[in-house]
């Protein structure tokens, strides 16, 4: 992982070189269209104080879980045993990109979601509650953390959400071949290069021209840029978004020829 210093230098790099977020001079009709439907949408849906409510109860409890931590590690707590406080602070995605991501699967109806890396399930539950016909499947490798994120969707009657537990390594084959199809893909567990890249390939292979990859992370480290910049130029891929802390790919024949663009997202 880079040090706070390299990621904010990075970040002031990436912010002089991207675009505003607001659409002007943008010539995709795709991408204008996701950055005044999607990132520039500030309406507010119910489903966000639902899910910010567990996220306020998450915060208050002491409770402690074993921690099986299968990718990068955490630059938190090197312990075996995490608080669920301590889960939901530094683990849970943000209420900025966790509705971002509710935005996205909302806009474009993404029925069959994936999402490997469920922590606590806060972005499994804005996943979840974005349109009626969303089904979510979701990958969480430590036992006990699967089963609180189990307690949550029920908490918050969700019915539409699979958690599946076990390495992704050896649980993701088996899921994709149930799936056959994914609409929607948010890769957020691992973080390294190999893992990462694997994990892109094995979805590719269930993915469709309306398909969309969500990566978390991606200038987390040397590794995941590495893995970034792989998957950019991967010859399936028509066109990429890197929004700094999240990345998006996408597979559509519209783009005649592969396209990225770097857009600045305030929430």
């Amino acid at each position: 992982m880079y040090s706070p210093y390299q990621i904010a230098l990075n970040y002031l790099r990436f912010y002089l070189s991207a675009s505003n977020g607001k659409g002007h001079g943008t010539h995709s009709p795709f991408v204008f269209d996701f950055i005044v439907h999607v990132l520039n949408d500030k309406r507010n849906y119910e489903a966000y104080d639902k899910v910010e409510a567990l996220r306020h109860r998450l915060l208050q409890d002491q409770t402690m879980l074993q921690v099986r931590d299968l990718g990068a590690g955490s630059s938190i707590s090197a312990g075996s045993q995490r608080s669920v406080a301590q889960i939901a602070k530094h683990a849970a995605k943000s209420r900025k990109w966790a509705r971002l991501l509710f935005r996205i699967a909302r806009y474009y109806k993404s029925g069959t979601i994936l999402e490997l890396g469920t922590s606590l399930g806060i972005s499994t539950a804005y996943l979840a509650s974005s349109h009626e016909g969303a089904r979510v499947t979701t990958c969480e490798g430590s036992p006990q953390i699967a089963a609180m994120a189990k307690k949550n969707m029920e908490s918050l009657q969700l019915t539409s959400v699979r958690v599946a537990e076990g390495d992704f390594d050896e649980t993701l084959h088996d899921i994709l071949q149930e799936l056959h199809s994914v609409d929607l893909a948010f890769i957020d567990g691992n973080h390294r290069l190999e893992p990462t890249i694997r994990y892109f390939e094995q979805i590719l292979l269930c993915c469709k021209d309306s398909s969309i990859i969500i990566l978390d992370d991606i200038h987390w480290s040397s590794e995941m840029e590495k893995a970034w910049q792989h998957i950019q130029d991967h010859p399936a891929v028509t066109a990429t978004i890197d929004l700094f802390f999240i990345g998006l790919v996408v597979f559509r024949k519209e783009f005649r020829e592969k396209q990225h663009f770097r857009i600045r997202y305030s929430g």
